[in-house]
Order: C-alpha cells, then structure tokens, then sequence
C-alpha cells in the first residue's frame, strides 16, 4: 500500500486537485447558508462542514487520529476562504448555475476516489472501501442539510448523486488491486483514477442535463391474490370442549359451527333411563325471573 499513499500524499497533481474539491465545497456550502441569511459565522461552518464533514466521517470510522478535517491547516484554510468569498461574492457564484454543478460534480468524484483509496491504505476490504469513498463524497453535504434543515440532497435530488460517487468508487478497488497485482504502474494508476473522475463528472453533468433519473418502486395498485389457509385442525377445539358436551354430528360442516348437547344428567352405564318414581318433583324456582330471560 506505500505506493497509494505516494499516490494520494506525493503527487502533486493529485493534491492540487484535492484542494480544489475542498474549495468547491466550500463555495457550495457556504452559498445554501447564504441563502438562508444566516450571518458570517454559519457561513464559515457550513462552508468547512461540507468540504471536510465526508473526510471527518470517514477518518473517525478509520481511527485516523486526528481527522484531517482538523488537522490539515491548508484544507482547512481552503474552507474558510471559500467561506468567506462567497459571503462577499455570492450575488456572482449564485448565477454559476451550471459551473457550480460541474465543481460539484468534480468535487463529487474527487472525494470518492480520495477516499476508497484511503480506505485501502488502511487496509479495510474491498466493500468497506466503497463504503467509506461515499462517505467521503456525501457525508459533507448530507450534514450541511441537516444543519440546515433541509431534506438532503442525496435523497432530494432525484438525478444522478450518488449512483455517480458509487461507480467511481467501485471503480477507485478495481484500479488500486490492479497497481496492487502489478497490472498498473504508479504513473498508470494516476492516469485511471482521473479518468474515474471524469466519468463520475460525466454522469453527473448528463443526468442533469436530460434528465436521467434511476428507476423508482413499480407502479403497482393491487396486492397479488393470496389464496386462503384451508381451515384445518380442529382436534384441539373439540377436545376442550368434548369435556362438557357431545358434537351432534361428527364432523362439522365448512364454515358452520359444531352443535352441542349437554350431558349434564345422563344416566351411568348400567342405570335405567326411566324416571325413578321416588324422585322428588322439581322445585320451583323462587326466583321471580325465568332462567335466561334477560331481566
């Protein structure tokens, strides 16, 4: 892995543009809190959250201590500056409609290349490295919404936002285990990732610029039929009750409940049905009310 941390810390091309996805960012997060008046301290920490907010996550999930977030004085330089000219020029960068999508599309794949290819340096897995390249491209704006409290743009924008940052970093394991496996030389490897993130930008461009979206859920009204259970089983109902009375017929019929008769007085085995003649006649009942006649 010392030859991707040559590449991510050594190469100057690589860092300069590092850099300018940090000040893309900062542009774009300091113009949504321009947008909401708020004053010249929120425009600085939203402008640092969004560029170092992805790099923070994914540095606390490493245990690269301190993040680079904080510890970077030239990132976080970058931040605060692109902070503090849009809260002079926002008036101008607001009317960057296209260009700040096209920064923000470059920053998009920048920071998912930087940060699959940190993962791996670290030594995490291949999904793990994905993983934490999105992070690192999304994270900052999802937490500039949320202290914005805007729904985040990662699920508003029903364009190409995050299948892009997904792509490039699949595509960030593929070229790093080829340098790896000896496929790629150092110099060979530079050269795929910013082609990784130029197709990132592409994706992104184009799917605002037609209109490319991803498929939703399927456009469904009815739940499929699901045929009933047959009623079956029913052993266990009739022997609880078997205890108090006798089914009139043996088996029930479907849907109609089982008929009892009650055994309470009937004669033992042996004994004689007839009445006995000794018996003594019922006594009436003293009750003013019939039995079972509501009251």
């Amino acid at each position: 892995m010392a030859a991707t941390q040559v590449t991510l810390e050594s190469n100057a091309f690589f860092y300069g543009i590092e850099y300018l996805a940090v000040f893309c960012c900062g542009l774009l997060g300091g113009l949504a809190a321009v947008r909401k008046h708020y004053d010249l301290f929120a425009i600085l920490l939203t402008a640092w959250v969004t560029s170092l907010g992805g790099g923070l996550v994914r540095d606390v999930i490493l245990g690269a201590r301190p993040p680079v977030g904080i510890s970077d004085k030239g990132m976080v330089t970058t931040a605060l500056a692109a902070g503090l000219i849009v809260a002079v020029m926002h008036p101008e960068v607001d009317r960057m409609h296209w260009s700040m999508i096209v920064l923000d599309a470059l920053a998009l794949g920048l920071f998912a290349v930087n940060g699959t290819q940190k993962a791996l340096m670290y030594g995490t897995s291949g999904m793990a490295a994905v993983f934490l390249g999105m992070f690192t491209a999304l994270a900052g704006g999802l937490i500039r919404d949320v202290l914005l409290n805007e729904v985040p743009t990662v699920v508003r924008d029903r364009h190409w936002y995050a299948f892009p940052s997904f792509v490039g970093s699949i595509l960030t394991v593929v070229s790093t285990r080829a340098r790896a496996n000896g496929l790629l030389n150092p110099q060979g490897e530079i050269v795929v990732d910013m082609a990784i993130v130029i197709l990132v930008v592409v994706m992104r461009v184009l799917s605002v610029r037609f209109d490319i979206t991803l498929p939703g859920a399927m456009p469904r009204r009815e739940a499929l039929h699901m045929p009933e259970r047959p009623r079956t089983g029913l052993g266990t109902h009739v022997s609880s009750r078997t205890q108090q009375g006798k089914p009139v017929q043996g088996v029930a019929a479907q849907g109609k409940p089982l008929q009892w008769e009650s055994t309470q007085g009937e004669p033992a085995q042996g004994e004689s049905s007839q009445p006995s003649h000794d018996a003594e006649p019922a006594r009436e009942s003293s009750s003013p009310h019939v039995v079972g006649e509501r009251t």
